[in-house]
């Protein structure tokens, strides 16, 4: 009745829904109560932890977050809170592959074996390609996955997709994280992962090649769904104008976001950098 008192006569409401007219102004004069200012204080910080994740979170990480802040809130409340202030989460849509098979290259073995944990940092890396549509044409982009923390390590992006976009995001992964000998490498059967300069780095830094079956977009799952995320929370809610442009917004999403904000379920709901602070403090 509170909200539609402009719309319609207060007798008239009262008589449809059976209330008296002195008890609803008797209620209107009373001070809220201890339990609806808690729920309006609880609403503005769900609205301000759903608004930080650029509205990409559900009740699942938000309560996440809650938490960390010293609330003592139940999935249950938070997901009611959300559902009566129309907080969702960005929905996915299909995922196209850019992978180029047919090459004369040899290939890696499946070394990985759709094993994706690692029980320390620079030991499995996973790394692909995906496309970002601009008004200016295609933009590529190449990342290198940590598969221990999911961190993104190692990045590029670039008009062409062509050997210098991967080996460029390796190098920035080799220069940031030097692993030791003997971390496996995994990607897919890609001309740019197989030509002859990108296996010569591998084996530069005695790294071992691993490769996905081919058609088989399930052994590199970990990467695949890093890039559905990427899509689903930033990109296709975005319509760039140049590839400069893209390439600002992306490489924020990552670096921001994404390695330091964003909550992962697969690592206890942790950001991937924090992850990486616990286990090596630990």
């Amino acid at each position: 009745m509170e909200e539609h008192h402009h719309e319609f006569e207060v007798d008239c409401m009262c008589r449809v829904l059976g209330v008296s007219r002195s008890g609803f102004y008797g209620w209107r004069g009373r001070a809220p109560s201890r339990r609806a200012l808690d729920e309006q204080r609880l609403r503005g910080k769900i609205i301000q932890f759903h608004e930080r994740s650029d509205r990409t979170y559900g009740s699942p990480r938000v309560l996440e977050d809650l938490q960390e802040d010293g609330e003592k809130v139940s999935r249950k409340r938070v997901a009611r809170i959300m559902r009566q202030n129309q907080l969702f989460s960005k929905h996915k849509r299909k995922f196209r592959k850019t992978t180029d098979s047919q090459h004369e290259y040899s290939t890696a073995p499946n070394l990985l074996e759709r094993d994706f944990n690692a029980d320390e940092p620079n030991r499995k890396w996973g790394t692909d390609i995906t496309f970002i549509p601009t008004a200016e044409g295609w933009l590529y982009l190449a990342v290198v996955l940590d598969l221990f923390s999911r961190r993104i390590v190692g990045w590029s992006m670039g008009p062409r997709l062509d050997k210098s976009l991967v080996i460029d995001a390796l190098r920035m992964a080799l220069t940031g994280r030097r692993p030791a000998d003997g971390l496996l490498h995994h990607s897919d059967r890609g001309s740019q992962y197989a030509s002859n300069e990108y296996r010569e780095m591998l084996q530069a830094h005695s790294i071992f090649a691993s490769m996905s079956r081919k058609g088989d977009c399930w052994d590199n799952a970990v990467v695949e769904s890093f890039f559905k995320t990427l899509k689903v929370e930033r990109v296709y809610h975005r319509k760039y104008r140049t590839r400069d442009e893209a390439q600002a917004d992306i490489f924020q999403y990552i670096e921001v976001f994404y390695n330091r904000l964003r909550r992962h379920s697969a690592i206890g709901y942790h950001s991937p950098v924090d992850f990486e602070m616990l286990r090596v403090a630990a």
